[in-house]
């Protein structure tokens, strides 16, 4: 499928962004995990999440769908998975993937994973060495770091005290959950903190948890307790609003129920820096808090990313780099070299795609230096199967001279199905068209 974008003349409205993808994967799982059902409303329902419910119902767990977004995981605890039928099939989710291969650490019989074809090119490695540390066997391609791979896990599993070569939350999380079958403190210390959902899952579970500094530790025993769990709207989905709200003049749009978790806001902080106008209000508190974001058209500025911010809006760099296409001055990103390794080399994609609408883009083996003020125009660009790159190639499209061509958009429906519509019904006429 592609994509025909054409100019938008102004974007105005409110906009409902879906489930945060991060907390509707754990949710799931958690729930799996737990005696009791447990209820999740807002659940994201894009292909990733998808796949891990799937992933679920092959070991035995209970997944009932009550309606749209609405989900009663029956928990089957702690000690209740079944041996699966059949190779696990995680699609080109990476969190599902990394994550179970976490669960079933501590499972005692095998599980075969495996995914499309770029998700079995992406690194796996440093989720299963320390799974192995703790006892876990598990092999695959490339010494055991590329899917298919098959673990069998141990119980118990041993405790670990784990620093991890970066800051991921896939790995965290994948160490934690090993964890709740470990005997004996299991703890993740990074250079940099990573987002934070898990821990805070965890908790809400009943697990115990505690935070050191950029250290977490998990300290086993007992049971999970399931119950009710509200997921705010991702504020990846969001991103691309808020963005295309800053660069297409006229505009004015107002985002409610957006998670706001401290380690996932590092896009408004690199926004406002580069002097957007985007307001947060109406906040709630909770165990993910969420909040209403507004953006409107703004004369932005470049700016230098890096450090710790990285792991805080890693996902969001793609259409930052849109937003510095469109920002006078120079944009620099750095410490980024996690981009290689995501569905696509993002670093690779964002220099070729977007020097293709006429930006100027260098690109640096940990990041890239955008030089902002040139007017985009239109192209033929690829999305290269990577959902974050699609979409905010569509943002660029808005701004550009003329028509733009996004090709390969089918992997959008990986992580937000209905962003075509949702983008459109901001505009007084459809700006973006899909074709077959």
């Amino acid at each position: 499928m592609r994509v025909i974008v054409r100019p938008a003349p102004r974007l105005v409205g409110t906009v409902q962004v879906p489930g945060d993808k991060s907390v509707s994967h754990r949710a799931g799982l958690l729930g799996a995990l737990a005696t009791g059902p447990t209820e999740i409303a807002g659940f994201l329902e894009s292909l990733d999440c998808l796949n891990t419910l799937r992933a679920l119902g092959a070991l035995g767990v209970e997944v009932t769908r009550k309606g749209p977004g609405e989900y009663r995981i029956g928990g089957a605890g702690l000690a209740g998975l079944q041996e699966p039928d059949n190779v696990l099939d995680c699609g080109n989710s990476g969190t599902s993937a990394r994550l179970l291969l976490g669960v079933l650490a501590g499972q005692p019989f095998w599980s075969v994973l495996t995914g499309d074809d770029s998700l079995r090119r992406r690194p796996m490695g440093r989720v299963a060495e320390p799974l192995r540390q703790m006892g876990a066997t598990v092999a695959g391609r490339s010494e055991g770091s590329r899917l298919p791979l098959a673990i069998r896990g141990a119980r118990p599993l041993k405790g670990l005290r784990y620093r991890s070569p970066v800051p991921s939350a896939q790995v965290k999380s994948a160490i934690l959950l090993a964890g709740l079958f470990a005997h004996g403190e299991v703890s993740v210390e990074e250079a940099a903190p990573s987002r934070d959902h898990t821990e805070r899952m965890l908790r809400g579970f009943g697990c115990r948890v505690g935070v050191d500094g950029r250290s977490v530790t998990l300290t086993p025993g007992g049971e999970l307790r399931g119950h009710s769990i509200q997921v705010p709207g991702d504020i990846s989905s969001a991103a691309f609003f808020l963005v295309a709200g800053a660069i297409v003049p006229g505009s004015s749009l107002t985002i409610s129920g957006v998670g706001v978790n401290p380690t996932r806001t590092g896009l408004l902080d690199a926004l406002w820096e580069m002097g957007a106008e985007v307001w947060v209000t109406e906040q709630r508190e909770g165990e993910e808090p969420s909040a209403t974001l507004t953006a409107q058209t703004s004369r932005l500025r470049g700016t230098r990313v890096g450090g710790a911010l990285i792991p805080r809006l890693i996902d969001e760099l793609p259409v930052l780099a849109v937003a510095a296409a469109a920002a006078e001055g120079v944009t620099e990103v750095s410490d980024a070299a996690e981009l290689r390794v995501k569905e696509s080399d993002r670093i690779a994609t964002l220099a070729a795609e977007l020097t293709k609408l006429g930006a100027r883009v260098e690109e640096r083996p940990d990041g890239f230096r955008i030089q902002g003020g040139t007017p985009l125009r239109g192209a033929v660009v690829r999305s290269w199967g990577d959902h974050r790159m699609a979409m905010a190639l569509i943002v660029a499209g808005l701004v550009a001279e003329g028509e733009t061509v996004v090709e390969d958009t089918q992997c959008i429906a990986t992580s937000y199905p209905e962003f075509l519509a949702t983008l459109n019904a901001l505009t007084p006429e459809p700006c973006a068209v899909a074709e077959p």
